[in-house]
């Protein structure tokens, strides 16, 4: 069974008047069982879009040209809260998302590569399988460039938080980082599991000198 599916029965058992019972005092408290009731379980019972389908539906409006920037970017915004949910950013595999979310970290609006950074950073955070994704889609050597060159600050540092998160822990995407970093930064094998050491190549990379384009 559909798990919000089974939580909806038991919302509905566990707030339905007793048969063969009256009286106020048997009367549900509708205010409190309505705040029990969960978005996922809304859309169960009314058939709204679920989450995946919410999540291909922002990923079109990102890349639709005829879509301005100020509903690209409460997309974003959505998109970003949905993959919050390990299960949902796990999603992102077999939906085919990552391929557009990684092209997003070139767009040409400062504001797109800012967020297209944050969601990589949400999405690899303590997941593995989204750090394989990572080094499968060649993204840390664009994310590396965005750190290195990127004039925005604010864009730099969603760039730095999603290297941060993508090789912590993973051995893999740590290395593809050593080989991606500049001259001037360590060049030797990182153990992905030394916090200290890559706290120190994040430390850097916010320091790093940007020329500037004038």
């Amino acid at each position: 069974m559909n798990p919000d599916m089974n939580n909806l029965l038991k919302w509905g058992v566990a707030n339905s008047q007793a048969p063969g019972t009256e009286g106020k005092d048997r009367t549900p408290d509708l205010k409190a069982a309505a705040s029990q009731l969960t978005p996922q379980m809304i859309n169960t019972l009314f058939g709204g879009p679920s989450e995946a389908d919410l999540m291909k539906a922002a990923m079109e409006v990102l890349h639709d040209n005829e879509s301005d920037l100020e509903n690209k970017l409460i997309a974003f915004d959505n998109f970003e809260q949905l993959i919050e949910g390990i299960d949902n950013a796990n999603n992102l595999e077999p939906l085919n998302l990552w391929a557009p979310l990684v092209q997003l970290l070139k767009h040409e609006e400062p504001e797109i590569r800012r967020y297209a950074a944050w969601c990589v950073g949400t999405a690899v955070q303590n997941n593995p399988k989204a750090q394989d994704k990572l080094v499968q889609m060649d993204a840390l050597p664009t994310l590396v460039s965005i750190a290195t060159t990127e004039t925005d600050n604010a864009i730099r540092k969603k760039a730095i938080y999603a290297i941060s998160s993508g090789v912590r822990n993973h051995q893999a995407a740590m290395d593809e980082l050593t080989k991606s970093l500049p001259e001037g930064y360590p060049t030797d094998k990182t153990d992905a599991a030394d916090m200290e050491a890559i706290d120190a190549i994040m430390d850097k990379l916010r320091s790093h000198l940007i020329e500037s384009s004038a």
